[in-house]
């Protein structure tokens, strides 16, 4: 006859054993990062994966150049920012581009006009040559991602721009707006397209969003009563302007003047 006691505490024990063995293998289980190993390749060596690497980006790369090497316009002349002590050809001509087509789209949406446009000269990262314009020239002139914006601004902001100008003695790329520097180093006979400012009036002033945030001190344009963000890089309003333009303008009018 089987002895069911013995028989029945063996099957305890083996039930313990297993739920102990199922609770230990299930467990989590921490990892010690012991040992790194890792090949440098100089991707200027000649060997069978640099090959690889290069026959994998060629298609890419082949594909961008295309693109970026397209011919869009013409340029009779260099346009450098470096010539010039109040105002620069290239700065004018990025003014004026930012302040037509920036009107395009807020013309739309707003139903109102930009009256002026202010960039910064550091922002301007290479010469417009002479001869054939394309999209890389356009990524060259302006490599960051800055988006265009319009800021509504009292006549008193304005006042503070001149005064900034005038204080930086750089050539900020300057459209929509002209004014005499006096003896005094203030600013005079300020005209914003062809009129008088007038100091009750709001303004809208286009210019990037960096600068709208204050950047290179540009504080009064943290003053803004309200801000439009058009969502339209700086870069692509050049190379949209590039695209419709067949030989681009030599801007040479004078905007700010000394006494």
């Amino acid at each position: 006859m089987v002895k069911l006691k013995k028989y029945n505490g063996f099957l305890k024990l083996f039930v313990i054993f297993l739920t102990l063995f199922f609770i230990i293998s299930c467990s989590q289980k921490n990892y010690t990062l012991t040992k790194i190993e890792g090949k440098q390749i100089p991707v200027t060596e000649n060997n069978t994966q640099t090959a690889e690497i290069e026959n994998f980006i060629a298609p890419y790369r082949n594909h961008i150049n295309k693109d970026l090497d397209s011919v869009l316009a013409y340029c009779p002349e260099t346009l450098d920012k470096s010539m010039g002590k109040w105002q620069t050809n290239i700065g004018n001509l990025l003014a004026d581009v930012c302040l037509q087509r920036g009107n395009l789209v807020f013309k739309s949406r707003e139903k109102k006009d930009i009256d002026l446009c202010l960039l910064n000269h550091g922002g301007i990262r290479a010469i417009l040559p002479k001869g054939n314009v394309t999209t890389r020239t356009a990524f060259e002139i302006m490599p960051f991602e800055n988006n265009l914006v319009v800021l509504s601004l009292k006549g008193e902001q304005i006042l503070e721009m001149t005064s900034y100008i005038i204080k930086e003695k750089k050539p900020h790329p300057l459209s929509g707006m002209t004014f005499t520097i006096a003896k005094d180093n203030t600013a005079k006979n300020i005209l914003i397209q062809g009129k008088p400012l007038d100091s009750n009036k709001i303004y809208y002033v286009a210019t990037n969003d960096y600068l709208a945030n204050g950047g290179d001190s540009m504080n009064f344009f943290l003053k803004n009563t309200q801000k439009f963000d058009l969502n339209y890089k700086l870069r692509n309003v050049l190379i949209d302007y590039f695209k419709e333009t067949d030989t681009i303008p030599i801007v040479k009018d004078i905007r700010i003047t000394e006494e």
